[in-house]
């Protein structure tokens, strides 16, 4: 332009500045202390371990409620499958949340989605536990999984964070862990509160608690993560120094208009979830075996309960089975990690994303036999209790053999915006499980024990091929990725 605008006061039009690049903030190299990656140990370890406490808190939520339905439902005069809802709105609130929090979480950072998140939760659970009608309750109960959804969504990206990719998948296999343990205990654990003195509503006052503890400890000790926010932190530290306001980190340029915080950061979850090949067949996937849990919740008391006659909180025992082949499933998983990390060393540190998908190959197949070694045992009390309590541990191994795998795979394929990937997949998942609790009982009632577990098994054996196509064609379709492009 021949005329420049006038900036006021009759002042000359300054002279051009230096490039911006000069005054940009970054990290001094890769073994800079102050990047997460070079953290102490003891300090990866107590973050990692408080965030993974935040995701057993909101799993173990989502699923302490069911064994409490039958007597909310009585005292609030509704039908059982109406007080299902409980369940089924926390887990839908999971499929709305991220779209929140993951992309806040790479825009302001980690720690306060995660915070605020754990403690919405607790606060809505509370009002939950009070709620005088079920409408109230069931409400509460959808705002609660909406905040807890931040731990889901967040704490992948706060491990990516900590750990490189030969460890990052140990940390993840942590993480797994909580998100399926939780569902595993709270049947058994809800079962003996609710048939205690204690009643249902102790179901939700024990996980809010739980929850506004570690929102306060979050508050207090959890630090920030995210690495472009660390550089915020260190811009600020230097302006102050230096009075130079010139200096600046690449984060704070950040375009904050609403229009484009609606399209590039909260939109984006969904657009991936519909544009990359990779997370929607993986998540779908994903999904399947997500939705199994919710479905078993109500399937292992239904069998238990009236074909062997069990109270409750023994019924809820039997999920122990589940959580022993989750933790055979976990420790598989790390062995693997052996060879995971020669490869890498091989590879000068270059991870290959279908490399993780090894596990699948034997959870995929074990998951299937679990679901129909469950469904022709247990129907009949004429087969001891034991033995389709023991499918639990094929079932439980195969879920987490293909779920953590599944997800290592999608983080390492979108690292650079590992939060909002998840994110996308949570969304999916969450989504489909929500409905399972709503009428699995009364398929396994209609159809049968054998037919409804033989329906889930050739489900479960239609989709044994997906890894394996995966590990022979992810990184074509990796390539043809617009993410990358």
């Amino acid at each position: 332009m021949d005329e420049k605008s006038p900036i006021g006061v009759n002042k000359p039009f300054p002279a051009p500045l230096p490039p911006s690049e000069d005054y940009l903030v970054e990290f001094n190299g890769p073994d800079d202390p102050d990047h997460p990656l070079n953290w102490k140990v003891s300090s990866e370890l107590f973050i990692s371990i408080l965030v993974c406490s935040g995701t057993l808190i909101v799993s173990l939520t989502s699923a302490i409620f069911a064994p409490g339905i039958d007597k909310a439902s009585k005292e609030f005069g509704v039908s059982t499958v109406v007080g299902t809802l409980g369940t089924t709105l926390y887990v839908l609130g999971f499929s709305f949340g991220p779209v929140i929090w993951g992309p806040a979480s790479e825009l302001k950072g980690r720690k306060w989605p995660l915070t605020m998140g754990i403690i919405g939760s607790g606060i809505f659970t509370i009002a939950s536990a009070v709620a005088k009608d079920l409408q109230t309750l069931i409400i509460c109960r959808f705002f609660a999984g909406v905040c807890g959804a931040s731990q889901f969504t967040v704490v992948p990206g706060v491990l990516a964070d900590l750990y490189n990719n030969s460890t990052r998948g140990v940390a993840m296999s942590l993480y797994s862990l909580t998100v399926f343990v939780g569902p595993f205990m709270a049947p058994f654990i809800g079962g003996f509160i609710a048939s205690s003195q204690l009643g249902w509503r102790w179901t939700l006052y024990i996980p809010a608690i739980l929850s506004l503890v570690n929102g306060a400890l979050s508050v207090v000790f959890l630090c920030e993560t995210y690495p472009p926010c660390l550089l915020v932190a260190k811009a600020v530290r230097i302006r102050k120094e230096s009075g130079n306001w010139g200096i600046h980190a690449r984060q704070e340029k950040l375009e904050l208009e609403f229009s484009g915080l609606v399209e590039k950061y909260f939109m984006r979850p969904l657009r991936l979830l519909f544009t990359e090949p990779i997370i929607l067949i993986v998540s779908i996937y994903m999904s399947f075996i997500y939705s199994l849990v919710y479905a078993i919740l109500e399937a292992y008391p239904f069998v238990f309960m009236s074909v062997y006659g069990m109270t409750p909180g023994v019924a809820g025992l039997m999920f122990i089975g589940l959580i022993i082949g989750v933790g055979l499933a976990d420790a598989f998983i790390l062995l693997t990690q052996i060879t995971y990390a020669k490869k890498l060393a091989e590879n000068k540190g270059v991870p290959v994303p279908e490399w993780r998908l090894g596990p699948t190959l034997l959870g995929a197949p074990v998951f299937t036999v679990g679901l129909f070694w469950f469904g022709w045992t247990g129907f009949t009390s004429q087969i001891h209790w034991a033995a389709p309590a023991a499918a639990g541990i094929f079932i439980g191994f195969g879920i987490l053999c293909i779920f953590l795998p599944c997800f290592n795979y999608i983080v390492d394929s979108y690292l650079s915006i590992a939060a909002s990937a998840v994110a996308a997949n949570i969304i999916l998942r969450s989504a489909l499980a929500a409905g399972f609790p709503l009428f699995a009982r009364q398929m396994f009632q209609n159809m049968g024990i054998q037919w409804a577990g033989t329906l889930l098994g050739c489900l479960a054996a239609i989709m044994i091929p997906i890894p394996i196509v995966f590990r022979a064609y992810g990184p074509m379709l990796r390539g043809k990725s617009r993410v990358f492009r």
